[in-house]
């Protein structure tokens, strides 16, 4: 059974509100991953047609939601291809290797799988605070530790998760940090980048 209501409280940094139904009652919670379509995303005060179901602790929560006007279809998964996930497995494996082969330190390769499992942990426990109502970790410190070198951890965490992948904005940013981590990296392999590292580390 499908039901009508307008969508109130929308915090799009979050990707959450809650829906009033039509003729009044409780409000009905909804998120980012209910919505049918993934083109259009809410701004508050849009009217909407929904299924209703129950979280695990018993709370009103909408499925399957449509701006009212669009035809409901079931949810795609944002940014299911393969080749982000398969570009980060590459560059650990390469990393790997220019570690393996002594042209970087093994300082590099355990700051990438640090920084990695503490960006993974970062937007697990954001997830967790969006759908607690609780505050939000600041997503210029998930892009930070993406930028320091956890990039592969943050883009686990957006597939497994499916967190902070279907805002535009933020992947934009996020791919900007992978580029200039990237670049980074680069430099380091270079002859100046190279003996500045040497240097660095030999003055710890």
């Amino acid at each position: 059974m499908r039901y009508q209501g307008r969508i109130t409280a929308w915090k799009d940094d979050k990707g959450f509100g809650f829906v009033t139904p039509n003729g009044g009652g409780e409000q009905v919670f909804v998120h980012i991953n209910s919505f049918s379509s993934r083109q259009r995303r809410p701004e508050g005060n849009e009217l909407v047609t929904y299924e209703l179901t129950v979280d695990g602790k018993g709370r009103s929560q909408a499925k399957a939601v449509a701006f009212v006007g669009e035809r409901p279809t079931p949810p795609k998964a944002p940014g299911r291809s393969s080749l982000p996930p398969l570009f980060a497995v590459c560059f650990l494996v390469f990393v790997v290797g220019v570690v393996v082969t002594g042209r970087l330190p093994s300082t590099v390769l355990a700051l990438y799988i640090i920084t990695s499992i503490v960006a993974f942990s970062a937007y697990a426990f954001d997830k967790s605070a969006a759908l607690r109502n609780q505050w939000p970790t600041q997503e210029s410190t998930l892009h930070l530790f993406a930028l320091l070198g956890g990039w592969p951890g943050a883009l686990a965490a957006q597939r497994l998760l499916r967190h902070k992948s279907a805002k535009a904005s933020f992947q934009t940013t996020f791919w900007a940090t992978v580029i200039l981590n990237c670049g980074a990296l680069g430099w380091l392999l270079s002859p100046s980048g190279t003996r500045t590292l040497n240097s660095l580390l030999g003055t710890v």
